[in-house]
């Protein structure tokens, strides 16, 4: 690999991607609590808002198979419309290509529903076309674990990076004096990031003697 594949990502050089999110799609992940992707898909999506990341949202087979993207992720960003495709893999698809190729980042970051095929498949011809993937494990669920794994193993035997939802909003922050975004990202892990986020309110009510979340939040400390 190339020292680049090692580069750290910030909210400049990467762009977030979120592959077929959708029922159907959801009622055959088996390799992932499904309550939890859903936790860790929408924590990645607020992060990649909080920094301004741009985000490319497409779906198969809206209205023939597999249902609307998730609401809860769509809201997040309002007016932006999924592509929609026919192709199991993205990068089969035209409009998806371009709008990868419009905003012209190197670094891919993309999580996807299944793994063995919605992740996989764009994975590999992404990096074919002289991308870099990284993989968002936990946001991303298999149809068994042995299914996610191989394909898991797949990419990154081609090149890819695994990380994890959680892993890319502090690699995105870095430095918890960009003031900026710290508010939000500790909003974040809140509400996402289950004993991180504990010990986050632990900190602020028992070690700063901070009013409890939401109460901090709405009056401003």
């Amino acid at each position: 690999m190339s020292d680049a594949i090692h580069g750290l990502l910030d909210p400049k050089n990467c762009t977030i991607i979120f592959i077929d999110h959708q029922p159907q799609m959801t009622f055959g992940v088996t390799s992932i609590d499904r309550q939890a992707l859903l936790n860790n898909t929408i924590g990645l999506a607020k992060a990649a808002k909080v920094f301004n990341v741009p985000v490319i949202l497409t779906t198969v087979e809206t209205e023939a198979f597999s249902g609307n993207m998730w609401p809860q992720l769509t809201e997040l960003f309002p007016g932006q419309k999924p592509i929609e495709r026919t192709s199991m893999n993205s990068w089969g698809d035209k409009k998806f290509v371009a709008e990868v190729e419009r905003i012209g980042r190197k670094k891919l970051v993309i999580a996807a529903l299944w793994t063995e095929v919605c992740l996989a498949f764009p994975a590999i011809q992404a990096m074919e076309a002289g991308y870099e993937v990284y993989a968002v494990e936990d946001a991303s669920g298999g149809t068994s674990e042995v299914a996610h794994r191989c394909a898991m193993q797949r990419v990154v035997q081609a090149g890819a990076v695994p990380v994890t939802w959680q892993q890319v909003m502090l690699e995105l922050q870095q430095d918890w004096a960009r003031r900026e975004t710290y508010d939000a990202v500790m909003k974040i892990a809140l509400e996402h990031s289950g004993a991180y986020g504990q010990g986050v309110e632990y900190a602020y009510t028992m070690v700063h003697k901070q009013p409890p979340y939401p109460t901090r939040l709405k009056a401003g400390h």
